[in-house]
């Protein structure tokens, strides 16, 4: 078969299951990043958690720009168990907010929510603990809603706006598709899908991975 001939049989299967991809346009083409567990922390909640006039110390910049990630870690703890060395990521918010995978949560036994970054409806209470306190975070943790970030210039060219809601086929060495993967529109963020680590386990998640995205 010719490579038009193999293109368009794709075309018709994807079809057929309800979806459509244009095989040669790479701008279709997302970068894929998991996302590990992570707490994002007021003012108040870094001072009780490590003293007053500390401040979030930047280890390294992350993908998303003025994001990073902090020299400082806490530890998580319920009744039910307890996971240390969890990473913050810096600047300082406005709300406190715990992300963990399903995993995460069921080990502490906590019941949180899939939400997106910034909805703390119906979150979990979790204790986070510090070297110089302990802070009581109540409503603060959630299990994160996959989704993509991208800029108005990255909308336009794959057509999409903020808040829809997207398919990503996955080229991975177990190859997934997501299909409620919600798009986030900001002239501040820089092109990916963020996935949590117990998706990237599922799908074989290696360096470099890429997504496509498909029809609404």
């Amino acid at each position: 078969m010719t490579e038009t001939e193999i293109k368009e049989v794709v075309r018709k299967v994807l079809s057929q299951q309800g979806l459509s991809a244009n095989i040669s346009d790479n701008k279709k083409i997302i970068p894929i990043e998991a996302s590990a567990r992570h707490v994002h922390l007021t003012e108040e909640a870094v001072k009780k958690l490590f003293g007053e006039v500390v401040k979030l110390k930047n280890k390294r910049n992350l993908s998303q720009p003025g994001e990073f990630l902090s020299e400082q870690r806490v530890k998580l703890v319920t009744a039910k168990g307890e996971i240390t060395n969890v990473a913050i990521l810096g600047p300082e918010r406005k709300a406190v907010q715990v992300e963990l995978s399903m995993t995460d949560c069921i080990k502490l036994g906590i019941k949180a929510p899939v939400n997106l970054s910034g909805n703390l409806k119906g979150a979990g209470d979790v204790l986070i603990v510090g070297e110089n306190g302990i802070f009581e975070a109540k409503g603060s943790v959630i299990v994160a809603q996959n989704h993509i970030h991208m800029t108005p210039s990255d909308a336009t060219s794959f057509d999409v706006k903020n808040g829809d809601v997207v398919r990503v086929a996955l080229d991975s060495a177990r190859p997934l598709t997501f299909d409620k993967v919600f798009v986030r529109v900001n002239s501040n963020f820089s092109l990916a899908m963020h996935i949590d680590f117990d998706e990237a386990n599922a799908c074989t998640l290696g360096k470099d991975a890429t997504g496509r995205l498909l029809k609404k």
